[in-house]
């Protein structure tokens, strides 16, 4: 088939798939565009790098990209106002989410790259704009699952068709192995691994739902669909040489969450759910163990590096800690300032980042700021564990997202900041699930 015909039906399917969407929560606004645009932004390739606009270095960034997330916060902040949204109200009720916020900027004063720190901290705030955004639709669940299933639509048959028909967009080769990797509609490998882990987790959950009469499909045939996209999510995740060891990390984080999940769904058949002191138990000992790993070079209590075809280094991640180390201990405290530690330069030394995304919040900001994200991450055990009591189906996905951020953060920099894969999922969960319990103070209506 000719790529642009493959790429024209693609886009076809992709538009009858977002109709079904469409069809299966008809209450959502036109602005729940709003953080979906957003989310795709963050998920896939700059718009500078699909036209060839990029920066010339990397603290230069894209200008096009810039132009769109402004103006997309801009929206976001005129559909609040519009809305009336009750700020004082949101920051009582999230207090670790704002300190982590203001510290970032904060953080911005003793960066010896102030303006690129700045820009990059900035964009957390969008972050914030967004999960505000989708907070005050009239279902704040169901706009977040509606966004979810709009990415994954929209993404996972793009990046099939990237990688099978446009190879100089969807495929990369290794720096020093020239090894064939597929990265689809994301930066790189272990973006697409990101996006397929995020993708297949939440299409099982939906379809088991449906099976169980809980979700009801838009048509008798969406669940033939879903279940086709689900297939196309694991032959990308197999990746070109079609083995499960191929996206390493992104395997195993799915191996534990749908291990979590089966655990979860089981207790809740025994009539009990996890507590919140266990539960933050967990999450914090995944968060300090995460935290030691880079320092001491390898897993340590049990190394499992083996079963997924890896060496004791994790594919050179060893020496890649033992680099930056010495960085991270020359500022312990504050930090290199947010976004400004990674430039071309420090680049040049190891690779884009830490590959452990605790190291590269102690890098950013610091012990002290690694603090203040942990304590982020525990306050959404207890809103998650809250919402299980309250909705099982979507307490479970919270819980299984957080376990997600934090467990792949031990060998990827998948949750920095706020604006991660999987951390701007748990932010908007956790936003969503204090709108749940607290409409009598923010106001909601569609625009």
């Amino acid at each position: 088939m000719p790529p642009k015909v493959a790429l024209i039906l693609c886009a076809i399917f992709v538009l009858f798939l977002l109709r079904l969407d469409r069809k299966q929560f008809p209450e959502a606004s036109l602005s729940l565009w709003i953080p979906t645009i957003w989310f795709l932004l963050v998920t896939s390739k700059p718009l500078g790098v699909w036209l060839g606009s990029g920066g010339a270095t990397m603290e230069e960034g894209s200008a096009l990209d810039r132009v769109l997330l402004i103006a997309v916060v801009c929206l976001g902040l005129l559909i609040l106002s519009k809305r009336n949204f009750a700020w004082s109200s949101a920051i009582r009720e999230n207090p670790w989410l704002i300190l982590l916020i203001g510290y970032m900027l904060i953080s911005v004063l003793w960066s010896d790259m102030p303006y690129t720190s700045f820009k990059r901290s900035t964009r957390q705030l969008i972050a914030v704009v967004m999960s505000f955004l989708i907070a005050t639709e009239p279902e704040p669940r169901k706009a977040l699952e509606s966004i979810l299933r709009r990415r994954i639509y929209v993404l996972i048959p793009f990046s099939f068709i990237l990688i099978h028909y446009f190879p100089e967009h969807g495929r990369e080769y290794h720096h020093w192995t020239g090894e064939l990797a597929w990265c689809g509609i994301a930066t790189q490998k272990n973006g697409l691994g990101l996006l397929c882990l995020s993708a297949a987790f939440f299409l099982i959950w939906s379809l088991i739902r449906r099976r169980q009469g809980r979700d009801i499909p838009a048509t008798g045939y969406q669940t033939y669909l879903d279940t086709f996209i689900l297939i196309l999510t694991f032959l990308l995740m197999g990746g070109p040489q079609h083995s499960f060891s191929y996206s390493a990390t992104s395997n195993a984080t799915f191996i534990l969450v749908l291990s979590a999940f089966i655990g979860l769904s089981w207790m809740k058949k025994r009539g009990t759910v996890i507590g919140p002191k266990a539960l933050i138990v967990i999450v914090a000992f995944i968060i300090g163990y995460g935290t030691v790993t880079p320092f001491i070079g390898k897993l340590c209590l049990a190394d499992i590096s083996s079963a997924f075809g890896r060496d004791e280094t994790l594919t050179g991640r060893s020496e890649i800690w033992a680099t930056l180390i010495p960085f991270a201990m020359k500022r312990p405290i504050g930090g290199h300032g947010f976004g400004g530690f990674w430039t071309d330069a420090t680049r040049a030394l190891t690779s884009s980042h830490a590959h452990n995304g605790y190291l590269d919040v102690v890098l950013n900001i610091g012990f002290f700021g690694l603090f203040l994200f942990a304590m982020f991450l525990l306050s959404c055990c207890r809103r998650a564990q809250r919402e299980m009591t309250q909705n099982f189906d979507w307490g479970i996905l919270f819980i299984c997202y957080l376990l997600m951020a934090v467990v792949h953060n031990i060998v990827e920099s998948s949750s920095v900041g706020i604006t991660g894969k999987f951390s701007a999922v748990v932010l908007i969960m956790a936003v969503s699930s204090t709108a749940a319990t607290s409409n009598n103070q923010m106001v909601s209506r569609k625009v």
